[in-house]
């Protein structure tokens, strides 16, 4: 104590401002409490509209019988009270639909969660107007809008369930009195066991199949759920009534939401824009992601947990991205939807087309199998066709990877599978005979590199083998991690690719690669067995790497050493 003062610790301080200053910590009161409350808003005060089963009906005829070049009204199903489940397709009908992307937005929580049909009726509005981001959207894209898919809940219980006690949203069986329990899905057949007890998710599964949509956003909210049946009475939404907003995903099951986190950043991007911010679950919370192994640990991990729901069935048969929102404000759940409708609008981060990233179908360690078209309809087929085989397709490539080289090696059938194999020479023998397949070339190819084996990772054991090609054509896709290399040598089986859009290869800067894709029509697909990608190129830039000590521990070491 140099300075000769007395040093108090800090805490001691604060605590001395507590015990002797209370007015520095707790303000001084001018007036009462009840004054202060009279100045926050009190919007439950105000009375709020909730519409009727024929406010609903006939507003979604007339916007039909309005906008007849724009909306179809379809009745979807008819429920076990009779009432129909509507479906509604707003696109601009004077555009060719072939090359028109094709996104589904639900309420199958609607019920309770009124919310989220409402923002729907909202969106609906704002689809049908003016504005340039609308007309875009109806002349680039295909939506489709179930606002409300349980009436019996919507308009009569406030439950969740219909009236045979089966939940549209996870598909399990509940009793609305009493809750749910069972879970009545069918994997291996891809369908619900229970249809005839549930209309609701008959009409849903129906039109997914119709349509085979790139995009299912359904869409949650606020209501009164969280009352007891028994607490319910005469209760009913009012003005003000709000939830803390998220997107992308639901609390309870983090499965529902898109693959790529950057498609969830841009819809939330959306609402910032609009003023309405969202919460970014496991993120924000700081945590990481619960599994099975970890169960032990589950109070230090996301609250999250992975489950089929009625959402997941496009995803499961058609490749199909889901999302969920959770609206508190309906003005916000539109500034979202738009946000999710602007990027099929757009072309992707990476992709050379407009339309959502749903076309990458199977992927191996930075190569893909991708979909083919000219048009959103081609790929559209080809996705599907692609999607429901890719499991049994073996991939390979040389390893180590090296600069300057690429390989990418498909196995379409249990044939083709047969054919690769680990080892070089095994698998370049293996190829010799095979029709379409120039070996000598692509053994000239592996030969002139450093690479130690060909990594295979082969068709999963649980996917039925087939013996047949592709029906609508596929795509291969490389990427080179340099901007402007030279292609000096790009091959399929062996043989040289021209540049093309339909048979052939593309390239192009996208996402800090050089994406290569290697167009197969069906006639290159229909009866192929394997496909061997060769790419030499000549990088634009010479990198390295490796690590030498400072120049002083080298000296050091070898002052050490002459000592020696």
């Amino acid at each position: 104590m140099a300075s000769g003062r007395l040093k108090i610790p800090s805490i001691l301080l604060v605590f001395a401002c507590v015990v002797f200053f209370p007015g520095s910590i707790i303000a001084e009161e001018t007036d009462t409490i009840e004054t202060r409350l009279a100045q926050i808003p009190q919007p439950w005060k105000k009375k709020m509209h909730l519409i009727t089963p024929d406010e609903y009906e006939t507003t979604l005829r007339y916007w039909s019988e309005k906008h007849p070049e724009w909306v179809e009204l379809e009745a979807a199903a008819l429920t076990h009270e009779g009432s129909l489940i509507f479906l509604m397709r707003i696109t601009d009908q004077a555009t060719p639909d072939e090359d028109k992307q094709v996104c589904l937005i639900t309420a199958l929580h609607c019920g309770p969660e009124r919310s989220g049909t409402t923002t729907i009726l909202h969106l609906i509005e704002w689809l049908i107007g003016d504005s340039p981001d609308a007309v875009e959207t109806r002349r680039k894209q295909i939506v489709l809008l179930m606002p409300i898919v349980n009436p019996y809940a919507f308009f009569i219980t406030d439950r969740f369930g219909n009236s045979q006690g089966i939940e549209p949203y996870t598909g399990a069986g509940m009793n609305p009195y009493t809750g749910g329990s069972g879970v009545n899905w069918d994997f291996e057949a891809m369908t619900f066991k229970e249809l005839d007890k549930s209309p609701e998710i008959s009409a849903v599964l129906s039109i997914v199949d119709k349509y085979q949509p790139e995009v299912h956003a359904d869409i949650h909210g606020i209501g009164l759920q969280e009352y007891p049946l028994e607490e319910l009475d005469d209760r009913k939404m009012y003005q003000g009534q709000t939830m803390f907003e998220v997107t992308g995903s639901a609390y309870s099951n983090y499965a529902l939401r898109p693959w790529d986190w950057r498609v969830t950043e841009a819809i939330i991007a959306a609402g910032v824009e609009a003023g309405y911010p969202s919460d970014r679950f496991e993120a924000d919370a700081q945590r990481g992601y619960w599994g099975p192994a970890l169960n032990l640990l589950s109070d230090k991990l996301w609250r999250g947990r992975p489950f089929f729901y009625t959402a997941h069935y496009g995803a499961v048969k058609y490749h199909t991205m889901v999302s969920t929102f959770e609206v508190g404000w309906e003005q916000s759940g539109v500034a979202r939807l738009k946000g999710l409708l602007n990027i099929g609008n757009k072309v992707w981060e990476g992709e050379q087309v407009p339309g959502y990233p749903v076309d990458r179908v199977k992927p191996f360690i930075g190569h893909f199998i991708t979909a083919y078209g000219t048009n959103a309809s081609q790929r559209r087929e080809s996705r599907v066709e692609l999607w429901d085989r890719q499991g049994a397709f073996s991939q390979g490539m040389l390893y180590p990877q090296t600069a300057g080289r690429d390989t990418y090696l498909v196995a379409l059938t249990e044939k083709g599978s047969q054919l690769i194999d680990s080892d070089k020479d095994i698998f370049i023998d293996n190829i010799r005979s095979v029709t379409g397949i120039h070996a000598e070339n692509v053994k000239a190819f592996l030969d002139s590199g450093p690479e130690i084996k060909v990594y295979v990772e082969h068709a999963s054991a649980s996917t039925p083998k087939r013996n047949v090609g592709v029906k609508h054509g596929m795509g291969l896709r490389l990427r080179i991690p340099y901007r402007n290399p030279e292609f000096v040598d790009l091959r399929l089986n062996g043989h040289l690719l021209d540049e093309s859009a339909t048979d052939g290869y593309q390239t192009w800067f996208g996402d800090g690669f050089t994406q290569v894709q290697i167009n197969l029509p069906p006639e290159r697909t229909e009866d192929a067995d394997l496909f061997i990608v060769t790419c030499g190129y000549k990088p634009d830039v010479e990198r390295t790497y490796g690590w030498s000590p400072p120049q002083e521990v080298i000296d050091r070491l070898n002052g050490e050493q002459n000592e020696q």
